[in-house]
């Protein structure tokens, strides 16, 4: 996008501390300056190089560090905002404010009197998908309507889902089919048509789940081997390790899991050279509730305990995830959606940086967040204030 076109609505963030991309491969780079124009980005640079008048939306980050918006890889949403598993209201509101602006349903089966049967799968699906497209709740893009698995679907019912904009399939593993065969079956016939698969892991969380050995995973052959440390438990050290060595899918860390596992499958990564496979998701809403800041406090215990470098620990939860979800976000690039959040060394804490604070353990201060390019969060209800917060100037709110 050239900077001369005419735009409905402009953003500038300037004066930015310390810019993380996302990009495992360069995950810091050295600009100033962020212009967002229509909801993408589209200039990266120093503000004395770029042209920031007739901005709708000026922020001074006053030395923040700006990151792309986290994308939680592993929910379970039902319609809006509510969920029936954890008796919880405005858990998307919540997320939102440690920082996610993206969460990818694994499958809606908290709804009540969930349908099982071929028909009632697809329906379930499609109007999911279309309830959240049509109304994001605080802001957030869900990706929801996750179909699970049934022996009747066909190769036609996935080619019709895909058709519809179904793009992710709900748990392996949860759901009417239980012979790992016929799952590898389904996997493979989604699979022609586009739609990314994601594993459970582990033992049962819920009646309707099975455990998942590494040997059903290996089956299987899914995109995302879901929840690797549990969810809520995990498997032997053992089978972790072979799916760590032999899996070829994305290697998924949830919050709501086994912390020693988490830390476990992120040494063999790293052993491996093999960051890239991590990605990070809460599994919530869930029996354990809803961890608002769950992806944050993921990140924070990575980077700590797994003595990771903070600016790659964050790739995992947006590069890494955009690049096997196949999304346009999750990236502080050029021709990215403008889904960014600003942060903040927390007020009082032992490290006056935001990276320093992962280091250590302790969680930044969330100090704004964007979504294409429009402000949704001026100052986060659920982190500690910030040691210098962002200063805003808004000319034109969202319509």
């Amino acid at each position: 996008m050239k900077q001369e076109e005419v735009v409905s609505y402009k953003s500038v963030i300037y004066n930015i501390g310390t810019l993380l991309t996302g990009d495992i491969n360069s995950p810091v780079f050295d600009a100033d300056t962020i212009i967002c124009c229509d909801g993408i980005i589209s200039h990266i640079g120093f503000s004395q190089e770029l042209d920031l008048s007739e901005a709708d939306l000026m922020v001074d980050a006053n030395q923040a560090t700006v990151m792309p918006g986290f994308i939680d890889n592993h929910t379970h949403p039902t319609f809006g905002e509510y969920s029936p598993r954890s008796g919880n209201h405005d858990w998307i509101w919540h997320c939102l404010q440690g920082g996610v602006t993206t969460a990818i349903s694994a499958g809606e089966v908290h709804v009540p009197g969930l349908p099982e049967d071929r028909a009632g799968i697809k329906a379930m699906a499609i109007a999911a998908q279309r309830s959240f497209a049509n109304a994001r709740p605080s802001g957030m893009k869900m990706l929801a309507g996750s179909p699970l698995l049934n022996e009747e679907l066909t190769d036609e019912d996935f080619g019709e889902l895909a058709a519809e904009g179904i793009k992710h399939l709900g748990e392996v593993g949860i759901g009417p089919v239980k012979s790992t065969s016929k799952a590898a079956e389904l996997v493979a016939m989604a699979r022609k048509h586009g739609m990314i698969s994601i594993s459970h892991t582990g033992g049962p969380s819920i009646p309707a789940s099975k455990r998942m050995s590494a040997e059903d995973i290996l089956e299987i052959a899914p995109d995302i081997v879901g929840h690797i440390n549990g969810g809520y438990t995990a498997l032997p050290r053992d089978q972790i390790q072979c799916l760590c060595e032999t899996c070829l899918g994305a290697l998924e860390i949830v919050h709501n899991g086994n912390e020693f596992a988490a830390l476990l499958t992120l040494n063999y990564a790293k052993e491996m050279d093999q960051l890239d496979r991590i990605v990070i998701g809460t599994d919530a809403p869930a029996g354990c509730g809803v961890p608002a800041l769950g992806i944050l406090r993921t990140i924070a215990l990575l980077s700590s305990f797994g003595d990771i470098a903070p600016e790659l620990v964050v790739c995992f939860a947006t590069g890494n995830t955009a690049k096997v979800r196949k999304l346009n976000c999750g990236l502080i690039e050029v021709g990215k959606e403008a889904d960014i959040s600003i942060f903040s060394a927390p007020l009082g804490g032992a490290d006056k940086t935001v990276l320093g604070s992962l280091k250590i353990g302790d969680l930044p201060s969330v100090t704004s967040v964007l979504i294409d390019g429009r402000l949704v969060i001026r100052q986060s209800q659920n982190t500690p204030p910030p040691e210098t917060p962002p200063s805003i100037v808004e000319r034109r709110a969202i319509l």
